[in-house]
């Protein structure tokens, strides 16, 4: 399993530094006039060819080892890991392909989200077993269609999650990465070896874009990244479930609750104000701590000013992505404490968003 993050990290790695030399002329295209700009220059976007080339890697290592080498690992990766990547490569192609053009629209990207858990059905048989609550589990025993309806949408919809929260350097490739090893310890927990190692692998990708990423901001995941990273992370998180019947199904959905509910809060508030979904703002969770609680940086150049703010905002919601992980790793199987926790996620997320709208953060925060 180290083998195998140890060449996912360097293919990512090399990928990223690629991109950055040679693959800049494309960053153009990203006009300066979007509201979820918060950077100056042009910055390629393209992290998402580097995390697919790094996952591929390091997961075809695996199926080569575990078929051809005798399994030294014991990680009993088959042909279905190929099956994986398959199921992933609509969506990631559908953001690499915004990335490089910004002409592809919201409805299309949905669509190949969509067509990516449609892929996970018919390929990897994934549904969803049970939810915790009896009255529902009951509803998915007689109707499985709805368990597999599910998994459609969870690989289509977090996806465009990850790609929310994917705002400033190191916040999306971070929250990732912390939530790839938290699944990983479970499902090693579980002696699910072959889900870990899958796991493991992604966040050492993850590992290698993040060099370029932060805190320099060379290179941006862009649609592509956050698809990657929202498609494994949606197959993996109803995988561990669906093939371990100890682990609570509120255990994955805590650990995602951040961009989960941010998604959720975002169709919200612009539904009140008549806007649609899909039009960008700049009124998110992340946007409004960079604007009013990271205080301005003092510097001669301004984009090394702009880098060095943009830098100062991620470990806030690191900091607030931990809050949601440390009680799921440690009670990943207590469904009802796992909603509690959810519960309690949500109301602090709703009560420190109208507290930072209103100036009524405490001054020791701002820094």
């Amino acid at each position: 399993m180290i083998w195998l993050s140890v060449v996912a990290f360097i293919v990512a790695a090399l990928a990223a530094g690629f991109i950055v030399r040679w693959m800049r002329s494309h960053a153009s295209v990203y006009g300066n006039g979007m509201p979820q700009r918060f950077h100056l220059g042009d910055v390629p976007r393209l992290g998402g060819v580097a995390l697919l080339m790094g996952i591929a890697f390091g997961w075809g290592l695996g199926v080569l080892q575990s078929l051809r080498w005798g399994d030294p690992g014991s990680l009993k990766l088959g042909w279905w890991a190929c099956g994986w990547l398959v199921a992933l490569l609509p969506a990631a192609l559908g953001g690499i392909a915004e990335d490089m053009t910004q002409r592809l629209s919201v409805r299309y990207r949905l669509s190949l989200t969509g067509a990516s858990g449609v892929l996970a059905v018919l390929l990897l048989d994934l549904a969803l077993p049970r939810t915790g609550w009896p009255w529902l589990d009951s509803l998915l025993a007689a109707a499985p269609w709805l368990g597999m309806a599910i998994v459609v949408l969870a690989v289509a919809g977090l996806p465009h999650a990850f790609n929310i929260i994917d705002g400033y350097n190191g916040l999306a490739g971070m929250v990732a990465l912390i939530v790839c090893l938290a699944l990983a310890h479970v499902a090693l927990q579980v002696g699910d070896r072959a889900l870990a190692a899958l796991l493991v692998s992604t966040a050492a990708a993850t590992g290698g874009f993040l060099v370029w990423n932060y805190p320099r901001g060379m290179l941006f995941a862009g649609d592509g990244g956050a698809y990657v990273w929202g498609g494994v992370i949606a197959l993996a998180s109803i995988s561990l479930v669906q093939r371990n019947p100890d682990v609570s199904p509120w255990f994955p959905m805590l650990l995602l609750i951040y961009p989960v509910w941010e998604t959720l809060f975002s169709i919200y508030r612009k539904a009140v104000r008549g806007v649609s979904p899909g039009v960008a703002d700049a009124l998110h969770f992340h946007q409004l701590i960079y604007r009013r609680i990271v205080r301005g940086v003092f510097h001669d150049d301004e984009s090394r000013r702009v880098l060095m703010r943009n830098n100062r905002t991620s470990p806030y919601l690191w900091g607030f992505t931990l809050l949601t992980v440390v009680p799921a790793v440690l009670f990943w199987g207590n469904t009802p404490l796992l909603m509690a926790f959810c519960c309690l996620f949500v109301i602090s997320y709703v009560m420190a968003y109208f507290a930072i709208v209103r100036f009524k953060v405490p001054s020791w925060l701002r820094h």
